[in-house]
């Protein structure tokens, strides 16, 4: 192949799109590989109670748009379904379920792509793995002793499930606040922790405030650090149902636990809550272990990013990653990675290119 495209949620979509527009044939010159059993990337895991009324920024794929969605249906059903038709539209052939275990250095200047439906010899790789897959949880001492429920914000089976129950939410982002607000009405008490005072955002974010937090996350990238995600740069925005849930306390922070107990948590001043669940609403780290073998990451424990190609390898460009861990940043990030591996297939060449995929 002359390209292989790792994930099908929206980063590694748009990337393949463009990679058709160039001229490039599915199953021919590349290949797009998914491991989930459907289509939706991480969109199809979410939790039924998150509508697509209330998902935010959600921006359509290039070339079609998503339109006519009804806002009461469950986000994971309305983009599940848009994404399925994107594939079948634009002809794009995707492979699933396949597991990419390891890429490493192969012969002839091309990448080897180890996955479970084979090997593939490749001249680029586009990784749109995403973070779904690695649900970032948390130690905290004494955490093995807890006789209640542990989960994550990626298991999160909606709030009906929470009834009559202790609940603790710990993590300071827009998962949390939702979790908190659903499960308040159901649970017999909720407590919200965070090691940080959350910030929350009034007032209108529009273009210029969002370059502005998409150009705090490239910065990271670009020296190699962990990215951060743009909405943890953003801040929360204070809307009616967030306004709501400070005026009755739902939202009522209190700062991080000292340790876990068989029954709750306890703070360093001896305080205690008793807890039947431990909610991590703690985010995502970036699904990159299967790149390991090319060693990519610098001293920050990051790759380190230009745009979307990695810094020490031409060939390998990242999308949905740090700055572009966005439904638009995905879309500008699979265009903008397509237009340099055309320039690095047309400057190094194995075999001859046909005319139409060599312009970008």
């Amino acid at each position: 192949m002359d390209v292989v495209v790792v994930g099908a949620g929206q980063a590694g979509l748009s990337a393949a799109f463009h990679l058709r527009r160039t001229g490039l044939a599915p199953d021919r010159d590349f290949v797009v590989v998914d491991h989930a059993p459907r289509a939706g990337g991480a969109w199809q895991f979410r939790w039924p109670s998150l509508t697509y009324g209330k998902v935010h920024g959600m921006h359509s794929l290039p070339g079609m748009e998503l339109t006519g969605a009804d806002p009461a249906r469950p986000s994971s059903e309305v983009i599940a379904g848009y994404f399925d038709s994107y594939e079948r539209t634009f002809e794009l052939g995707v492979h699933r379920p396949v597991d990419v275990t390891a890429v490493r250095e192969g012969e002839g200047g091309r990448l080897r792509v180890e996955t479970s439906e084979g090997v593939y010899a490749t001249r680029a790789l586009i990784n749109a793995t995403g973070t779904w897959d690695r649900p970032f949880w948390p130690h905290y001492p004494g955490q093995e002793t807890f006789r209640g429920t542990q989960l994550h914000t990626a298991g999160y089976p909606g709030p009906d499930a929470f009834a009559g129950r202790r609940v603790i939410v710990v993590g300071g982002g827009a998962s949390a606040t939702q979790h908190l607000l659903e499960i308040a009405e159901h649970a017999a008490a909720t407590t919200w922790v965070t090691r940080r005072e959350p910030v929350f955002r009034e007032g209108p974010f529009g273009e210029a405030e969002g370059r502005a937090a998409v150009a705090l996350v490239e910065e990271r990238v670009r020296r190699g650090l962990p990215p951060r995600s743009v909405v943890s740069v953003t801040g929360l925005p204070l809307n009616d149902a967030i306004r709501a849930g400070l005026a009755n306390g739902v939202l009522d922070r209190r700062p991080m636990f000292e340790r876990i107990t068989p029954t709750g948590v306890v703070w360093a001043d001896g305080r205690t809550v008793d807890a039947d669940v431990i909610l991590w609403a703690t985010g995502f780290r970036p699904a990159i272990d299967h790149l390991a073998p090319l060693r990519l990451r610098g001293p920050g424990g990051g790759i380190q990013v230009e745009g979307t190609r990695a810094v020490l390898d031409e060939r390998v460009h990242l999308v949905g990653y740090g700055p572009s861990a966005s439904t638009i940043g995905a879309n500008r990030a699979g265009r903008a990675a397509v237009t340099e591996i055309r320039r690095l297939l047309a400057r190094r060449p194995d075999r001859p290119l046909e005319a139409a995929a060599v312009t970008a």
